[in-house]
């Protein structure tokens, strides 16, 4: 979700995918152990549960499997949005904040709400809702189309560790949700000096999901990108999945229910270019419409579109405290 470019990312000019790297999962295990649990848990949910703990016991004790120590750094939990408000109620506003206007430098054609229409917590998820309507915002400026995006931007912001999100996406021709991050330092340094790191982004796929970094001379078309292409049979729209961001120094890794996706690091930026992912990022979602990457809608589009996100959590690695 490029900050400010009339230009948008095409995928003609996204790296070229190659197969697939698994690598081990992040530490799923510790993750879990620390990880608040969600309300609405039924007892499907929780026989999936018991089931899946009884087999990840039974690999353990055939030797198939590492625990998750010897997989990589146990994880601690900084910071997490589990959605739990009331049926209705905005999101917290201790931990977000809104984006409020047309502020649409990809040519899309939304205007940001804070309006439950557009997003509220319901049910134990942040529903942010696209919708087809004519509307006037605070800029006096008539559209057709609102929606939400929310931001920790002076709330939270963290440096390193690992960032995901569970969602069940939206999908119609341009149609683009994201979840993203932009360097804190933006109001200082701008656009694309404080950086940003682009988890993911869809744009009326059901099946692929792009991971891209933005950085300054290797913005907007010109992005560092990858695209995902989900297992047969899967899509963005039908089951949440589980997109993340596992970033160190002079690393970052992307991943979709635990699948490496890409893996950057400074020797993957263009000659005389600058890695500037080493201070704290905020962390943004939304839903945008239309814009010069994705299209505008037409008339297969059905409105109103709904992003479901289940959560939002944070780590660090031990000994590592990275959050202000």
């Amino acid at each position: 979700m490029r900050y400010h470019q009339q230009q948008r990312l095409s995928p003609a000019l996204l790296v070229p995918f190659s197969a697939m790297i698994d690598i081990e999962p992040p530490s799923r295990l510790s993750i879990s152990a620390a990880a608040p649990s969600k309300r609405k848990s039924g007892s499907k949910q929780f026989l999936r549960l018991v089931f899946l703990s009884c087999v990840i016991l039974l690999f353990a004790s055939a030797g198939l499997t590492q625990s998750a120590s010897s997989v990589s750094p146990q994880w601690k939990l900084t910071w997490s949005d589990e959605f739990n408000g009331s049926k209705g109620s905005a999101p917290d506003p201790a931990k977000w904040s809104f984006d409020i206007g047309g502020k649409n430098p990809n040519n899309e054609l939304e205007s940001y709400t804070s309006r439950p229409a557009n997003v509220q917590q319901k049910n134990g998820d942040l529903i942010i809702t696209a919708r087809k309507e004519n509307y006037t915002g605070d800029d006096g400026v008539a559209r057709q189309y609102t929606s939400a995006r929310i931001r920790t931007k002076g709330l939270f912001s963290q440096a390193y560790g690992r960032f995901e999100a569970r969602i069940k996406l939206p999908l119609g021709k341009g149609i683009w949700p994201a979840f993203w991050m932009l360097g804190d330092d933006i109001d200082s340094v701008g656009w694309p000096k404080c950086g940003e790191i682009d988890i993911f982004e869809n744009i009326g796929e059901p099946s692929i999901s792009y991971s891209t970094l933005h950085g300054p001379g290797y913005s907007g078309s010109h992005g560092i990108s990858k695209k995902y292409f989900l297992p047969a049979g899967e899509a963005v729209n039908t089951g949440f999945h589980l997109y993340a961001v596992e970033w160190a120094p002079n690393d970052i890794k992307f991943f979709l229910d635990d699948k490496l996706v890409a893996e950057r690091t400074p020797a993957d930026l263009p000659p005389g270019t600058k890695w500037v992912y080493d201070h704290p990022f905020f962390i943004i979602l939304n839903v945008a419409v239309g814009g010069a990457w994705p299209g505008n809608p037409d008339a297969t589009t059905k409105f109103p579109q709904k992003m479901l996100v289940d959560y939002v959590r944070v780590y660090t690695r031990s000994g590592e405290s990275q959050a202000r």
